[in-house]
């Protein structure tokens, strides 16, 4: 299966349209990550009322805020759905916080990115792993480098397709839909805050500032990415 048949497949279809034709193709071997975000919550309702067969996955980090492990409760007790939950291997966390403390992420970007990686992409490949097609709730309005990626990609470091279903809606649009099905969400967002990842490194958006300024918002002239979404 190529990227253009794959293009083909859900080009100007609606995201749960997109979505049912890659479970299709790909039956068994789609799973959708998710950190409980509010695109999250949108594409995993429209997986959930829709019956679309894919697989759903988590990240607990073990810093998040207390508002996401509550929305992650209302999703559980609201969604008739199974989200499987991967943690950090605890010898790496460990080892890292032992060797330079529990705010290490402050000293260098060098040090940030090892304790994304320890407790974000390492724990992403084994919920990743054997699958063929990666679902994310990423849009094109969140930052410069996200408005660069197209709405179908091919990953070549983990041979896999990726799909944003959500790529060219506007927070307008996923904050509206979330508001007419009445679909939990974190509330975080009502406060400013836009991306919500770890708590220590995770603050509200000011007026004017960028969709993910609120990401390690310490480091200067830096992509705000964590390592998930890099090759």
């Amino acid at each position: 299966m190529d990227l253009y048949k794959i293009n083909c497949a859900v080009e100007g279809k609606s995201a749960e349209n997109g979505l049912s034709a890659l479970a299709v193709m790909f039956p068994g071997k789609v799973v959708f990550t998710t950190s409980f975000g509010i695109e999250d919550q949108v594409i995993l309702h429209k997986i959930v009322t829709n019956g679309i067969d894919i697989k759903v996955a988590t990240i607990d980090t073990g810093r998040l805020f207390s508002e996401t492990y509550e929305v992650f409760w209302q999703t559980l007790n609201r969604f008739d759905k199974k989200i499987h939950v991967y943690f950090p291997n605890y010898k790496s966390v460990e080892k890292i916080v032992s060797a330079s403390g529990p705010y290490s992420f402050f000293n260098s970007v060098e040090e940030r990115k090892e304790c994304c990686r320890i407790r974000k992409v390492l724990p992403l490949r084994r919920a990743i792993e054997g699958m063929r097609v990666w679902v994310s709730g990423i849009r094109a309005k969140q930052s410069n480098e996200r408005g660069q990626m197209q709405q179908i990609e091919y990953d070549e470091q983990r041979r896999m397709f990726k799909y944003y279903p959500l790529f060219d809606w506007r927070f307008d649009d996923v904050r509206r839909y979330i508001d007419e099905k009445y679909v939990p969400y974190n509330v975080l967002h009502d406060s400013g805050f836009m991306s919500i990842g770890c708590q220590p490194c995770t603050r509200k958006v000011e007026p004017g500032e960028d969709f993910r300024a609120g990401r390690w918002w310490w480091e200067e002239g830096v992509s705000k990415e964590c390592g998930c979404h890099e090759d």
